[in-house]
């Protein structure tokens, strides 16, 4: 390419893109959704903020953003308009920090409930660590499922339908719920041969979550009992003090399958009756809009599904 190609690409790109510094600054106020957020990150003033998203919406002759009583929300222009700045802001930034490093390494952060984590995640890291070294993982956990365009992150678990707005969903499996003990509460207890029996077992129940999990009166409804009072030994908050329970012998819990497969394998946990639900929800990896489907992003993905993962390229 010519010298005069090139600057006749540069003013092209100056006539489209009239103002870097405008996007940057209209990126952060899509992710914050917060003028004052923004400018803090960015330390600038918020009136500077806002007259750089404004000339950014004189410019393209749109809304980027619903300005409501005290808060702010994307219009749809503003929506198109992010995905594709947020996404080549990371992949920018994804340069920068190889050819600066010079190493290739770049920290994942990875949000998931802490009951995933611990179940699902730690005993599983040393095979991704051992396929992808030079992958560095920050693992973060939360209660609520999070607007994914508020936080640094690159990858969510969540548990749900799969239809959320703030990123691509992809599958990593379904789930079925039965009842799990100790192997010492089985050989105390025996094996119920009722779902009367088991109402009346030694149960540890947990709460409901906002991300669909149930308790053992959803799961009896669910899989068509007829109303029985049910006899609780323990109640939780926390699904992992639940399941630490039933590990210790103190009675009945539900086995989210799927979640603890590897306390099942182990004989840790085992499945008490053949009772079983298959729930409606399913297990997703949510990639936030704006973020790429890198090859390390997809070994992370096959690793989150149980699959093998494959092995980084040799330098």
């Amino acid at each position: 390419m010519t010298t005069q190609e090139v600057e006749r690409h540069i003013r092209g790109y100056r006539r489209l893109i009239p103002s870097l510094t405008a996007l940057v600054e209209f990126e952060a106020v899509a992710r914050h959704a917060s003028f004052t957020v923004a400018a803090k990150e960015l330390g600038v003033t918020q009136a500077a903020v806002s007259r750089q998203v404004r000339f950014l919406e004189e410019t393209l002759a749109v809304k980027l953003f619903h300005r409501l009583h005290r808060s702010i929300r994307l219009t749809h222009e503003g929506e198109t308009l992010y995905a594709v700045v947020a996404e080549s802001m990371q992949k920018m930034a994804s340069v920068f920090d190889t050819l600066a490093t010079g190493t290739g390494t770049r920290e994942l952060v990875l949000t998931t409930t802490a009951s995933f984590s611990q179940f699902r995640v730690l005993p599983r890291l040393a095979a991704l660590r051992q396929a992808q070294p030079n992958l560095k993982l920050r693992l973060t956990t939360q209660m609520f499922t999070a607007d994914l365009r508020h936080h640094d992150i690159d990858l969510a678990v969540r548990y749900g339908n799969g239809a959320w707005s703030d990123g691509t969903s992809i599958l990593l499996f379904g789930e079925e719920v039965f009842p799990i003990c100790s192997p010492a509460w089985l050989e105390s207890n025996g094996v119920p041969q009722t779902l009367d029996e088991l109402a009346g077992a030694e149960l540890i129940d947990s709460d409901m979550t906002s991300e669909g999990w149930i308790n053992w009166g959803a799961w009896f409804r669910g899989i068509g009992a007829k109303p029985v009072p049910l006899n609780y030994a323990l109640r939780c908050s926390l699904y992992s003090d639940t399941v630490q329970a039933a590990r210790h012998g103190q009675g009945v819990a539900l086995g989210w399958g799927r979640l603890l497969e590897d306390m099942l394998a182990s004989g840790e946990l085992v499945r008490l009756t053949d009772f079983s639900l298959s729930v409606r929800d399913s297990y997703y990896v949510v990639l936030p809009n704006g973020r790429t489907m890198t090859p390390m992003v997809e070994a992370v993905v096959d690793w989150l599904r149980g699959e093998p993962v494959p092995a980084a390229p040799m330098p």
